[in-house]
């Protein structure tokens, strides 16, 4: 099951950033908690709304070069000037809040900087993966890549509302701040890591020209397995996405506080670590990729219907596990046939193009969500979101026999 683990590179990455990744999403729950009290309640769905545009335009304004970047540079060493960056930037927020924040521009322009750093660590860190394991133990790396996520998800929220209603927002932003030492610490001790393109390989390590960006563009937008994949997860996290209204669903709708928010926002990856105990196993013997994948993203959008209507805890708890269990499914195969049909000199081309649709569908898809919430109420906003992504999923796979008929390798 754990196959990819016996490799110390990968080893050591992996636990450093389940730690990361707990902090981030701890941060990201605290985050929207934070905007949620500081602005008025005639302003709440559009002020959370607002969250995902700050975070989404430097993913679309520095994808294309971060991509190359990725392709270009060391990955390892971008990666700790990542880090480090993103690790001033939580700790800058922890401080701001601990001297008192009442408007909510910095926590605006704090998330803007994050994010513009995450647009040039993801492609960088996904890159970086089939670097550290054999081809064979790819699809089993990439499924734990997805576990710890997961795992993340459900212990990050779910600490936050803790951390929150016991210690207050600022120590959230602290903890996030520590939490990115421990991959700094794994990337200084890795050993023996290729910068780019293994030596002697058909194409050397890319140029900052570009070029190399349009060779990336090109790439992605002629291959119907990589294209449909990316489309899929665009359309299905942006009429899908709900997690910015659940402030709003856990104070006005289901009146559960900040410690049952918390467990609202990790009811997703609740669902997730179960469904990715059961892909480690299973990934390998799946023979009709496509198909599941097609699948599981339609799950999604229904699980997303339920939770709409829902107004009770646990149907919604339940709803949103189904949410994370069929969006597992859903990454394991998308990051399987991205990885696997991409050659090793454009994955990072091609990891930034993805990342403008990974990041840029939930993060639009939460201004969409407010805005329609602010018009029309959180509840249709999230049901016509879910309608939405089931729409969207059964045209990409009727226009798209490849992906249908994707099958494992022999």
């Amino acid at each position: 099951m754990f196959v990819a683990l016996r490799h110390r590179n990968f080893r050591l990455l992996w636990i450093g950033l389940l730690i990361s990744f707990s902090g981030s999403l701890m941060q990201s729950a605290a985050i929207l908690w934070h905007v949620s009290i500081l602005v008025p309640e005639t302003r709440k769905a559009l002020a959370l709304g607002l969250v995902g545009l700050v975070r989404v335009v430097p993913v679309i304004a520095f994808s294309l070069v971060s991509g190359v970047a990725a392709d270009a540079l060391d990955r390892r060493k971008l990666m700790l000037l990542t880090q480090t960056a993103m690790t001033a930037l939580a700790t800058l927020l922890a401080w701001l809040t601990w001297r008192g924040m009442h408007t909510v521009w910095p926590i605006y322009a704090i998330s803007a900087a994050s994010a513009a750093a995450g647009a040039f660590d993801l492609p960088a860190r996904q890159a970086l993966t089939p670097n550290l394991v054999p081809r064979e133990h790819l699809p089993n790396a990439l499924t734990l890549n997805t576990i710890i996520f997961q795992v993340a998800a459900v212990v990050g929220p779910a600490a936050g509302g803790l951390v929150i209603a016991r210690y207050g927002l600022a120590w959230t932003y602290a903890f996030n701040a520590v939490s990115f030492l421990f991959v700094i610490a794994a990337l200084l001790m890795m050993r023996g890591v290729a910068a780019g393109a293994p030596p002697g390989a058909a194409h050397d390590r890319a140029q900052f020209t570009l070029h190399a960006a349009l060779e990336g563009l090109r790439f992605v937008f002629t291959s119907p397995l990589i294209r449909s994949t990316m489309l899929l997860d665009f359309f299905a996290t942006f009429f899908s996405s709900a997690t910015a209204l659940l402030p709003i669903y856990a104070q006005d709708i289901l009146g559960i506080g900040a410690r049952g928010y918390g467990w609202l926002y990790a009811a997703p990856a609740a669902g997730a670590i179960l469904t990715s105990a059961v892909m480690v196993r299973a990934v390998d013997a799946i023979e009709w990729r496509g198909r599941w994948l097609g699948g599981a993203v339609m799950m999604y959008g229904l699980a997303t219907v339920a939770f709409g209507v829902s107004r009770m805890f646990w149907v919604s708890f339940v709803a949103l596990a189904l949410t994370g269990a069929s969006d597992t499914v859903s990454m394991v195969f998308r990051n399987v046939i991205r990885q696997m049909e991409t050659p090793d000199h454009l994955r990072g081309r091609m990891m930034g193009v993805n990342m403008v649709f990974f990041m840029g569908g939930p993060q639009l898809g939460e201004l969409e969500a407010g805005l329609v919430a602010n018009w029309l109420g959180a509840v249709v906003s999230v049901v016509t979101g879910g309608a939405g992504a089931m729409i969207a999923t059964a045209w990409i796979l009727a226009t798209t026999p490849e992906l249908l008929s994707y099958r494992r390798d022999p």
